[in-house]
């Protein structure tokens, strides 16, 4: 299963690098642009067995970059090339009705179904971070085979192309989803480097609280799955 999820990713990096005619940008509806590059550190390796997929990334107060100052980042992917994930929690001030107007497609609802999702339309876009924000990242739960989709666990994938908003729009899609325009990426050693100078705590990441929570929770939800109070957070406090 990783070498194939490392393969996909492979992939979807490449599209993200270069011009495609044949991949569709999940906000605007046009081909595919150039995005994250994973460069290299020979000084900082992988240690074996470190990867924080599937981990959410906790914004300390000592964080430096203003982007993700009380941020919390889901990874989708951390190997020896770098990482990649979304931001869940730091909305655009968009809501999916707009978003699914602005790439002309239509929110079907059946207010009497039983499959019924009349707070989708209100749900809150993510800034899912700096790298590629004209492009739609689409964190989703299911695996179904939409043509540009990176599988992170068994219950939660990462999809790119358009085609997950078209399932969603005819109601036949994820039943849950997060999306976000524009995603995080770090290069060869560059989370890791982030990590020494304690920017970052680290957990095993809970589907629940990327679903299930309102945005203003997740922050404070994610610091419960270590026992953490916010006001506990200081400065000098170490990485878990």
């Amino acid at each position: 299963m990783t070498g194939r999820k490392t393969a996909k990713m492979s992939d979807m990096i490449k599209r993200h690098k270069a011009s495609s005619n044949d991949t569709t940008d999940v906000a605007s509806g046009t081909s595919a642009d150039s995005g994250f590059t994973a460069g290299a550190d020979e000084n900082l390796k992988l240690r074996p067995g470190f990867n924080l997929t599937d981990h959410f990334l906790i914004a300390m107060p000592s964080m430096l970059d203003p982007i993700f100052v009380g941020t919390v980042v889901y990874l989708c992917e951390h190997n020896q090339n770098g990482a990649l994930g979304v931001v869940i929690n730091k909305p655009v001030g968009m809501t999916m009705d707009v978003l699914f107007d602005r790439i002309d497609l239509k929110l079907n609802i059946v207010h009497d179904s039983s499959d019924a999702r009349p707070d989708l339309s209100r749900t809150p876009v993510m800034f899912g971070g700096p790298v590629q924000v004209e492009r739609g990242f689409v964190l989703h739960t299911g695996m179904n085979p939409f043509s540009s989709t990176l599988q992170v666990t068994d219950e939660i994938s990462l999809t790119t192309s358009k085609d997950v908003l078209e399932a969603v729009a005819h109601g036949d899609g994820p039943r849950q989803i997060l999306v976000s325009l524009g995603c995080s990426g770090w290069s060869a050693g560059q989370l890791e480097e982030e990590l020494v100078r304690n920017g970052w705590l680290t957990v095993k990441a809970d589907p629940s609280i990327i679903f299930g929570l309102p945005v203003e929770q997740r922050f404070t939800a994610a610091l419960a799955l270590l026992g953490i109070d916010p006001v506990m957070l200081s400065n000098d406090f170490g990485r878990a």
